[in-house]
């Protein structure tokens, strides 16, 4: 057996151990350095969070010239509740708390309503009291000029010395409470539950994987092989992000997703390659009289069994990982930079995962040889000898799979008719979807700084953002005569004073509504952005950003979909050396994923499942989630996709006629394609038991695709497509039949 794959996996046969080894030790510095951070920092401390922007658009250039005009550093703000700040003896428990806050090295201010003159008498008090005079802020604000390391240390100082102002008060105010918040505690938050959902996700996951597998292989032992490839793909995937993090931002929630990505595909190319090397291993030991005598690590069954593995299996794992890195590598195409984050950590990740497949898979299987052909411990339990009898990996040619087949040949038109049917019904919600930049929304409503940002809207709207905001470069008397013709704008509740920043001039806007990304305010926005004051402008907020990403979707989609849609072509048609199944696999992913996101939008945007999924709708979907999904879930179909069609392309070119080709393909790869499936739907629904609400929305929609691609479209629409084209499957033009003959990705 000639050709690169074979090469490699002789290559790999002979040296198992040392193969090993170095994955070992990558996997260990892999998750030293990225999540230990034993070089000084780890990758969950260089992640950044906050809305997604667009760069060059109005709000991101809104947002740039008041980060550069401001000159105040960060700050933390406690809010007391159950304390009246007119209460003399209140004033006087604060008193200390004040003195030791601005004596906390960094501190720049300290501001509450109690130190003003006149106290809660003084009109710039007003913002700083509740509406119900039952609490009051005590806003302390850090030297803009501080070091990072200073910074956090004073930030550190300030959050403790907050939390134990409600216990001074407590003789004055029995029954007050405090709740600290704040911008820098906002991030952490977020960052922090990344983390916390990351393991959460891991620890469901992978324990239930390994007992598909189990079900799968009959046995630990060929089991833990795929599970091995997973763990190192995992460590390689956070030190590739960790790498990255030094080049480019990571959002937060960027970990988790190309994580869950990963891992779901090195198991299932492990699952794959680890299925082939027993079949071919069975049929190695079969045609040599089935002796089974010689087990030793230089068995040349084994190394012949690795080599064809790695010839066939090794050839499909690649192919399906170019397919999946191309389609997601489609992101690149769009402006947003989280998006060009998500697709470059994502190919990133892909490379680790076909690594680990291709290379310490093979060295396992080597080192186990002949020991997967014996049965196995679980397999001697009496009740579940049945059980795996049904589950475990088989060689016959026929079974259930190929009896499915026959079923659906022999009424194609009927599977066909109902396949479009069931998938056009569940993705009729995609028509009423609606598109928002959450922000921390994104916490669940348990989250003490999702609290504390609901609270201050509520309880101090003066002293709350106004949703949106008109950054003018004029001045302050200009933009005070065109502020006062705002407040006549259809669905605008009031207009704050115009306020001097630097060289600009802000204007606060706050629709008539509470949701600040909502319609109103988007239609608030669309009205302020059609105005000419005579000088230039910049609305930013909520919804004018989900305006701008919005949009930048729209610019950005018909180049990523023109990517991945040649490339895709071009591809299959190297594999097949036909033009009509890469258009019919096109076709049947549209359907698929559009399937998929009206199930997202029916679950989270309607709010359907909140209670048992442990969510609060917030009114739409995520905006890059749905480029996300778009782009994964088409990676993972023609992932699905080139699993049958290898098997299937592999018996036609034997000589078998199209629907024998079907029937058999599928019965081969059937099993593979819903185990891997099954598992992959285990990995993206683990971090739908994660907290953080993107999280919860990309692992449910690909669950839900992946469910709907390895079910309805694998087993019965394709199936059933094939049937009805017959001999026409495999046809291409002459032209290219003879571009395919010279250039065709063959083993």
């Amino acid at each position: 057996m000639t050709g690169v794959f074979a090469r490699l996996g002789r290559s790999v046969a002979r040296h198992p151990r040392l193969t090993v080894v170095v994955w070992a030790v990558l996997a260990v510095a892999g998750y030293l350095f990225a999540v230990l951070g034993v070089h000084g920092e780890s990758l969950f401390e260089r992640l950044t969070t906050g809305e997604p922007t667009v760069p060059g658009s109005q709000s991101a250039e809104g947002q740039a010239i008041l980060a550069e005009a401001s000159d105040s550093g960060p700050s933390l703000t406690l809010v007391l509740r159950h304390a009246d700040p007119a209460d003399p003896a209140v004033a006087e428990a604060l008193a200390p708390a004040r003195q030791d806050l601005s004596r906390i090295p960094g501190v720049e201010s300290v501001v509450d309503a109690l130190a003003l003159p006149d106290g809660v008498q003084n009109p710039a008090a007003a913002p700083l009291v509740a509406q119900d005079g039952d609490g009051f802020l005590v806003i302390v604000g850090l030297d803009p000029e501080l070091s990072d390391d200073a910074q956090s240390t004073a930030l550190d100082a300030v959050h403790t010395r907050l939390d134990a102002v409600p216990d001074d008060l407590r003789t004055a105010a029995p029954d007050v409470t405090g709740l600290v918040g704040g911008t820098p505690l906002i991030v952490d938050a977020i960052t922090a539950q990344v983390e916390q959902d990351l393991s959460t996700g891991e620890a469901i996951a992978l324990p239930i994987a390994l007992v598909v597998m189990v079900l799968v292989f009959g046995g630990f032992l060929a089991a833990a092989m795929p599970m091995a490839g997973a763990i190192a793909s995992i460590a390689g995937g956070l030190a590739a992000l960790l790498g990255y993090s030094a080049l480019i931002e990571l959002d937060a929630s960027v970990v988790n997703v190309v994580t869950i990505l990963g891992l779901g595909l090195s198991i299932d190319y492990g699952l794959l390659m680890v299925s082939r090397f027993r079949e071919e291993l069975h049929r190695l030991v079969d045609d040599d009289g089935g002796s089974s005598a010689r087990r030793r690590r230089g068995d040349g069954a084994v190394l012949a069994a690795v080599e064809r593995t790695m010839a066939t299996a090794g050839r499909t794992v690649t192919f399906s990982a170019l397919t999946v890195a191309i389609s997601i590598a489609g992101l690149l195409a769009f402006r947003p930079q989280i998006l060009k984050a998500f697709g470059a950590a994502g190919v990133a990740v892909i490379v680790v995962a076909v690594a680990t497949a291709l290379t310490l898979v093979p060295a396992l299987l080597a080192l186990a040889g002949r020991r997967l052909l014996r049965p196995s411990v679980v397999a001697r339990v009496p009740v579940l000898r049945a059980v795996l009898r049904r589950t475990s990996d088989v060689h016959s040619e026929r079974g259930a799979f190929s009896a499915l087949a026959e079923r659906v040949q022999r009424h194609p038109w009927w599977v066909l008719g109902g396949s479009v049917a069931v998938l056009a019904v569940l993705a009729l919600p995609l028509t009423s979807i609606e598109l928002r930049n959450s922000t921390i929304e994104l916490l669940p409503s348990s989250s003490a700084q999702r609290e504390f940002v609901e609270v201050i809207a509520a309880e101090y709207p003066a002293a709350s953002a106004p949703a949106v905001t008109v950054v003018a470069e004029g001045s302050l008397e200009e933009v005070q005569d065109w502020a006062q013709s705002l407040s006549g704008l259809d669905a605008v509740a009031s207009v704050d004073p115009p306020a001097a920043v630097g060289a600009y001039v802000t204007v606060g806007v706050r629709p008539d509504s509470d949701d600040p990304g909502g319609p109103v305010a988007r239609q608030v926005v669309h009205e302020l952005r059609d105005l000419d004051p005579g000088f230039p402008t910049w609305v930013v907020g909520q919804a004018a950003n989900q305006i701008d990403f919005t949009h930048a979707l729209g610019e950005g989609a018909p180049w990523a979909a023109l990517i991945v849609v040649v490339a895709t072509l071009v591809l299959l048609f190297l594999m097949t050396g036909s033009v009509v199944i890469p258009v019919k696999a096109l076709l049947t992913n549209v359907l698929s994923l559009s399937a998929a996101l009206g199930v997202l939008v029916w679950v989270f945007q309607d709010g359907h499942l909140s209670d048992a999924l442990g969510f609060t709708p917030v009114g739409g979907i995520e905006t890059y989630v749905v480029a996300l999904v778009v782009a994964f879930a088409f990676g993972l179909a023609m992932d699905y996709e080139v699993f049958l069609l290898s098997r299937i392309k592999e018996l036609h070119d034997a000589g078998a006629p199209n629907d024998e080709a079907v029937r058999t393909g599928l019965q081969r790869s059937g099993r593979i394609i819903t185990s891997a499936a099954a598992i992959i739907i285990v990995v993206f629904a683990g971090f739908v038991a994660g907290r953080l609400l993107v999280i919860k929305e990309v692992g449910f929609s690909l669950a839900v695709a992946v469910l709907v691609d390895a079910t309805l479209v694998r087993l019965l629409l394709v199936p059933a497509t094939m049937t009805l084209l017959g001999r026409f499957n495999w046809w291409a033009p002459a032209p290219l039949r003879r571009l395919y003959e010279r250039l065709s990705i063959t083993h």
